[in-house]
C-alpha cells in the first residue's frame, strides 16, 4: 500500500473525539449576595459558574469544600419560567431538585446547590438572590485576543502567554467558540488548524486529524494550492460561523487555550 496512505488511514483508524474539560471552577469562601458574588467572579476570574453537563457538575463539586452548606450559581431568572447563565451561554443543562424551582414567595431569583448534602445530592434549588452565601466562579479555558495577527504570530502568542491555539475536536466545544467570537473584532478568527500540504489534509497543532468538521460551503473539501501560501483554518465571527482556509499571511483576532 502507497505509504501516504496507509497513513491517511491510520489517522482516521485513530480519529476519536477528545474533550477536555474547558471551564477551571474555583470556590470561594466568602458570603456574599448572588451580585456581589457575580460582580467578585467577573473581576477575578471569568464569571460565576456556569454548568453545562454532569462532567462540569462534577468538576464543580471537587471544587467545594466539605461541610460548607448552599453555594451560589450563576442561574437567574430572567422572566416567569426562563432562566439564564451569568456569562449569558446558551447551555439548557438543568439539575433541579425535586418540586424546584418553586418561586416560593414570588422573590426566589436566584440559584444555589448544596454540593456534600448526602440529601439533596447537590440538586438546585431557587432562593432570594439577596441571602449570603459562598460561592463558585469559573474561569474559561478559551481566551478570545483582540489583537489582529498572522496565524505564526497568533500561534507564537498562545503558546507563550497561554497554552495553545484553539482546537476544536466536537459540537460542543464549536458551541463555545461561537460564544466566544461573537465579541471578535475581525470577520473571522484563527483556530489551531493548519493544512498539511504533502498529504492534502487538515490537522489540529496536535497532530490530531479533522474529525468533527465544520467548513463552510467551499473549504476545507478541495486541495489547497499551497504554492502561493500555506493554508490555515479560522472560524468566522459571524454569520453561522463555520470554518473557512485563508492564508496564514492574514491578520485576525484569535483564541488561544490554556490547560
Amino acid at each position: 500500500m502507497d505509504q501516504t496512505l496507509y497513513l491517511i488511514l491510520l489517522l482516521i483508524a485513530l480519529c476519536s473525539v477528545s474533550e477536555c474539560v474547558q471551564r477551571q471552577y474555583h470556590f470561594i469562601n466568602v458570603l456574599k449576595t448572588w451580585t456581589e458574588a457575580q460582580i467578585f467572579c467577573r473581576e477575578k476570574y471569568t464569571d460565576l459558574a456556569t454548568v453545562d453537563n454532569m462532567n462540569d457538575m462534577n468538576e464543580l463539586k471537587k471544587s467545594v469544600n466539605d461541610g460548607v452548606g448552599d453555594i451560589w450559581i450563576g442561574l437567574k431568572r430572567t422572566s416567569v419560567n426562563k432562566w439564564q447563565w451569568s456569562d449569558q451561554s446558551n447551555s439548557s443543562f438543568r439539575d433541579w431538585a425535586p418540586g424546584e424551582p418553586n418561586n416560593n414567595g414570588g422573590v426566589e431569583n436566584c440559584t444555589v446547590l448544596d454540593p456534600k448534602n448526602r440529601f439533596t445530592q447537590g440538586k438546585w434549588y431557587d432562593v432570594s438572590c439577596n441571602n449570603q452565601f459562598p460561592f463558585v466562579c469559573h474561569e474559561d479555558k478559551l481566551i478570545l485576543i483582540n489583537e489582529t495577527l498572522t496565524w505564526p504570530e497568533a500561534l507564537r502568542y498562545c503558546r507563550q502567554n497561554y497554552t495553545d491555539l484553539v482546537s476544536v475536536h466536537s459540537d460542543k466545544m464549536q458551541r463555545r467558540v461561537m460564544n466566544v467570537v461573537k465579541r471578535a473584532s475581525t470577520d473571522a478568527v484563527w483556530l489551531g488548524l493548519h493544512n498539511y500540504c504533502q498529504m492534502n489534509m487538515w490537522l489540529w497543532l496536535s497532530g490530531e486529524i479533522v474529525c468533527y468538521q465544520n467548513w463552510a460551503p467551499g473549504n476545507g473539501a478541495t486541495p489547497e494550492n499551497c504554492s502561493l501560501t500555506k493554508r490555515k483554518g479560522a472560524v468566522q465571527s459571524g454569520g453561522d460561523q463555520r470554518w473557512i482556509s485563508l492564508p496564514e499571511t492574514h491578520k485576525l483576532n484569535f483564541i488561544c487555550s490554556r490547560s
